[in-house]
């Protein structure tokens, strides 16, 4: 791929709006400041609620990989927000509905409110890609290594793809990491490479991803005819003159776009990022991370009986035999191997009866010591992903009413171990934000005048980001992550097609080829990395 997309012959000089503004003396200052008050934040919530959970250092070692490997996660998410977020204000800035240094501002602080107000379930949708053996073990060499592995090609592979200017996405670059990740720890420890990932979820993701692009240049192309059909006002459809800014209702639309994609970028890409601190503060700190310890008071008692619902559930269908030595490692053995035998469903049986003890014994989750916390939560974990397993298997033919309390107690373990702490979601919020305010510039002019052969109008930005905000925020609410990048570059070259105005055809091979090479090239990068470091820690 080319450093810089050479424009071809027949394209239309595209007046280019001014990018050169920065954020000024007093800005930079403000924005040193926001990072130094974040790092700081991070340090005062990590130690305040080590602190609680009666946490003390007794060895720095542990603590400077934890502020590493935080400082790693925050920085992909930093570089998330310029490589992806410039997507959603190139079309305000082409337009001069907003100047570049206030869009960009304006756009932040949108991903910002969008990962504070995000629900968390993508966050725990990416982490379920990973190995099993590895969740169950992220304090370990291996658990750092993964998690060192893993950030470290994506961000090398977008800070790459950013400095060639291509829209290659944040989504899929992290996807491609973990699946590196997993194949790679499968094949240290003799097995095939298709033993280490959750190929169910991949696959679903996966369709997720491939489908998103060509809904957004569909359904973009879609729009903008029928509002070439239904709204007939000229100064629509026609490229901005100079500097100045749209009609007031066109600039109110484009505005409003700019901040719906921001927002929903920040509620989906924000959560990506979410999942990898959680595991690497319950590898770190599990005392005071590996289970919430926030539930309500009436959790145990609602947690009681949503474990008798669930035995009697496996129990109608073998549970009720004799249970193996070992449940949890034969629990283990199925999520990992995906093969149902006669000992599974007795071990999960087990399994949910330990857990129910356990849970009902200490009275609260706030009073399980710390010597009991790792193991009740890799417990619980562990019964909810055989759950979610054993749910799919046809033999078994659960009831409705059976599958209706299995998947009850699943969200209760859920609940207890699937959570972001506020703290989190603030540090990841100013990361993805403050990244969406430097850097921008590369993707936005690409993504402003280098896909089309004309200048893109009022309608065709607009139309752009309306499909992306729409998809974006629908695949947040599935619990799925989906491309910012993809979705609006494809969008707007739907427009510009639907328009026939023309495509550049030099900047579509690129942003192909990266969309083909970006899943390869990070499986390869994180795989290559997960096996050198696991030689080094």
């Amino acid at each position: 791929m080319n450093a810089t997309i050479a424009e071809t012959a027949e394209t239309t000089a595209i007046e280019r709006p001014d990018l050169d503004k920065g954020l000024g003396a007093a800005g930079m200052l403000g924005f040193g400041a926001a990072i130094l008050a974040t790092l700081l934040y991070v340090a005062y919530s990590v130690y305040a609620d080590a602190a609680a959970a009666g946490v003390h250092a007794t060895a720095f070692l542990p603590f400077i990989l934890l502020f590493i490997a935080l400082l790693i996660a925050l920085g992909f998410e930093f570089v998330n927000g310029f490589h992806d977020t410039a997507n959603a204000v190139a079309t305000v800035i082409y337009t001069n509905s907003m100047p570049a240094n206030y869009a960009v501002v304006w756009s932040g602080f949108f991903n910002f409110l969008g990962v504070l107000l995000s629900s968390g379930a993508v966050a725990f949708g990416i982490v379920s890609l990973l190995p099993v053996e590895l969740i169950l073990q992220v304090g370990s060499n291996a658990g750092f290594a993964m998690v060192f592995a893993l950030l470290i090609a994506a961000i090398v592979w977008n800070l790459a793809t950013w400095y060639l200017g291509i829209p290659s996405s944040s989504s899929h670059t992290l996807i491609g990491s973990i699946i590196g990740v997993g194949v790679a720890n499968a094949m240290l420890h003799g097995k095939s490479g298709t033993a280490g990932v959750d190929w169910t979820k991949a696959t679903e993701i996966g369709y997720a991803l491939l489908l998103s692009p060509l809904l957004g240049f569909t359904v973009a192309a879609l729009l903008f005819l029928a509002m070439k059909t239904l709204i007939r006002n000229r100064e629509l459809y026609e490229a901005p003159k100079g500097n100045t800014p749209p009609p007031t209702w066109i600039r109110a639309l484009l505005i409003f776009t700019c901040t719906g994609v921001s927002f929903a970028h920040g509620s989906n890409d924000g959560q990506k990022g979410m999942g990898l601190i959680m595991l690497i503060l319950i590898g770190t700190v599990p005392t005071a991370y590996a289970l919430n310890r926030a539930v309500p008071e009436k959790y145990v008692q609602e947690f009681v009986i949503h474990s008798n619902a669930a035995e009697q559930a496996l129990a109608a269908h073998g549970g009720g035999g004799a249970a193996p030595q070992d449940a949890r490692r034969a629990v283990t053995a199925y999520i990992a191997d995906k093969k149902l035998s006669p000992e599974t469903v007795p071990a999960l049986a087990a399994l949910v009866d330990q857990v129910e003890t356990q849970v009902s014994g200490y009275g609260s989750l706030a009073k399980v010591p710390a010597a009991a916390t790792e193991n009740m939560r890799n417990d619980m974990y562990l019964a909810s992903e055989a759950i979610k397993r054993l749910s799919k298997e046809e033999t078994l033919a659960f009831s409705d009413t059976e599958a209706k309390g299995l998947k009850t107690y699943k969200e209760s373990l859920d609940s207890a171990t699937r959570f972001i702490p506020t703290w989190v979601k603030i540090a990841v919020a100013f990361a993805l934000g403050l990244g969406t305010m430097i850097g921008w510039k590369r993707i936005v002019v690409t993504v402003g005048e280098k896909i089309g052969k004309t200048h893109l109008t009022y309608a065709q930005g607009a139309s752009a980001e309306l499909v992306a905000m729409g998809t974006i925020g629908a695949a947040d609410m599935l619990g799925l992550p989906v491309s910012t990048t993809h979705v609006l570059s494809s969008g707007v070259a739907g427009t510009m097609a639907a328009n026939r105005s023309g495509l550049q055809m030099s900047t579509i091979r690129n942003l192909l080829m990266a969309w083909v090479l970006t899943l390869p090239v990070s499986i390869l990068l994180s795989g290559s990395l997960y096996a050198l470091l696991t030689m080094i820690f």
